[in-house]
């Protein structure tokens, strides 16, 4: 293990938990600019993280100590996943302690504590966003792994790191594959990150949050870090996009500390690209009823099951 590598790792981890926030923050400002509003600061998560921290955490009297673990739980696994996608760099010490389906389960991971959480105080609310988000993941993750199905397929790898590695480095060529799980991969990031047409992460309207419901009963620094590792959630779902079908820029093998730097602008780029793609889809997408969700999940796995037709019936 080269001190390139860790290096790399500590940087990539480092980065990602800066500028998750500031990529809620960039999302927030493009959905009001869109909409012709008056944007919110670009700073807004980071103050009202700070702000949360210094607060007094009011808990239930019911609350059982799941409800207190959950909060650190979600976010060392946000934190974990952060480390194994390569947004920076290949070269991860970390990521070889998981494949790409593993990351799926520590997705999964975080999901079920967090709904186990929203239940445990025995709220409406928390039970009604604790059912909708198990069936949104219940639906959204076969999707998920069909994509990175179809990427393993051409790399011959489930190994994130390897697949950006592979895809970066070859020739430049059409995938018509690739083509389809992206845009099943787009639906997935979209439910998984509560976002608009399957969720609105702005609302606190009882019939349709799905997210916000299961954050209702949490306060001061335990929001703060649900809030945070909502924001590394997008951002690691907006890399692992990167990382499959926009690989170029990743410093690959093991690269030195200018490479490592050169790809640091490159990523605030594509993040900026992502920001502005989520918010233009929220702008002109109107929010669905939650019985027409499961539509819209089959949808990307329809998607992603034709990009893999595509590729064992076509080879591209």
């Amino acid at each position: 293990m080269s001190a390139t590598a860790l290096l790399s790792q500590a940087v990539q981890v480092a980065l990602a938990l800066a500028l998750a926030p500031l990529l809620v923050g960039w999302v927030n400002q493009c959905r009001a600019w869109l909409a012709n509003r008056t944007a919110p600061p670009l700073t807004l998560p980071y103050r009202t993280i700070r702000k949360l921290f210094t607060k007094d955490a009011v808990v239930a009297s019911n609350a059982s100590p799941l409800f207190r673990l959950t909060p650190y739980v979600v976010f060392g696994a946000m934190a974990c996943a952060a480390a194994i996608v390569p947004s920076l760099a290949t070269d991860l010490p970390f990521a070889l302690a998981a494949d790409a389906i593993a990351l799926v389960g520590l997705f999964a991971l975080a999901r079920v504590f967090i709904a186990l959480a929203a239940m445990d105080i025995g709220t409406a609310f928390g039970t009604l966003g604790a059912r909708r988000e198990m069936m949104v993941g219940f639906l959204a993750e076969p999707a998920l792994l069909m994509v990175i199905f179809v990427a393993s397929l051409i790399s011959a790898t489930t190994a994130l790191p390897v697949i950006s590695g592979r895809l970066a480095t070859q020739a430049i060529g059409l995938y018509p594959s690739l083509a389809f799980t992206a845009v099943a991969f787009t639906l997935v990031l979209l439910a998984e990150n509560a976002r608009i047409p399957v969720d609105n992460p702005a609302t606190h309207l009882e019939l349709t949050m799905i997210h916000e419901a299961m954050l209702l009963e949490y306060s001061a620094r335990h929001l703060a870090l649900m809030e945070w590792a909502a924001a590394l959630k997008l951002f690691n779902y907006a890399c692992i996009g990167f990382a499959l079908f926009l690989p170029w820029g990743v410093a690959t093998g093991e690269a030195g500390p200018l490479a490592l730097l050169l790809s640091i602008p490159l990523l605030a780029v594509k993040l900026a690209l992502a920001g502005l793609g989520i918010a233009l889809i929220e702008t002109l997408s109107a929010k669905l009823r939650v019985f027409r969700v499961p539509e819209f999940l089959a949808t990307a796995f329809m998607f992603a099951v034709l990009g893999m037709l595509v590729h064992l019936l076509l080879g591209a």
